[in-house]
């Protein structure tokens, strides 16, 4: 019995933890430091490559979890070498459920925020289509909720990193095997 996720699955979880990790980190500094803020401590080009960036990012999540909820209908989901105790069964299942959603309504909310408040949606460099007209006060309410998700993404991947390493160094039952690349 296979106990590890397939390849493409445990390719598609790295690729998206290192894209929320860049997206998380340029997504908190232009929303600490504002655009004027960052363009003032960054310089108007550097601002304007962050915030491009950080667009693009958002996409690339959206594209690579719209594939992992594919690979994960196609592959399924292994078996526990351990099983779980049913606290951590559901604690599990309830942090990967919401990081899944999240991860994809986050970055539908930033293209929606984006286009609502008539700001370009940018693919590295391809012009997206806005999905939505121009609406000053509906931006600045999808721009409170995608501040309010990141927040409650980084709780999550918090609370996965530390269950993951529990797993690893306290329980070392083989849950950390799962995912690993090796």
């Amino acid at each position: 019995m296979a106990y590890r996720y397939a390849l493409p699955q445990r390719l598609l979880h790295w690729t998206v933890a290192g894209l929320a990790l860049i997206s998380l980190t340029t997504g908190l500094l232009l929303g600490w430091l504002g655009f004027e803020g960052a363009r003032d401590a960054l310089g108007l080009a550097a601002t304007n490559t962050l915030y491009t960036a950080h667009k693009s990012v958002g996409v690339l999540i959206l594209l690579a979890m719209l594939l992992r909820v594919l690979a994960r209908l196609g592959y399924g989901k292994p078996a526990y070498q351990h099983p779980l105790d049913p606290a951590r069964r559901v604690a599990s299942s309830a942090v990967h459920g919401l990081l899944y959603l999240l991860l994809i309504v986050q970055p539908v909310l930033g293209w929606l925020a984006t286009a609502a408040g008539d700001f370009p949606v940018d693919f590295f460099g391809l012009r997206l289509p806005g999905l939505i007209g121009v609406d000053k006060a509906l931006s600045e309410t999808l721009y409170g909720w995608h501040g309010l998700v990141a927040w409650t993404i980084l709780g999550l991947v918090i609370l996965h990193v530390a269950a993951a390493l529990h797993h690893w160094r306290v329980l070392q039952d083989g849950v950390m095997q799962r995912m690993s690349l090796r």
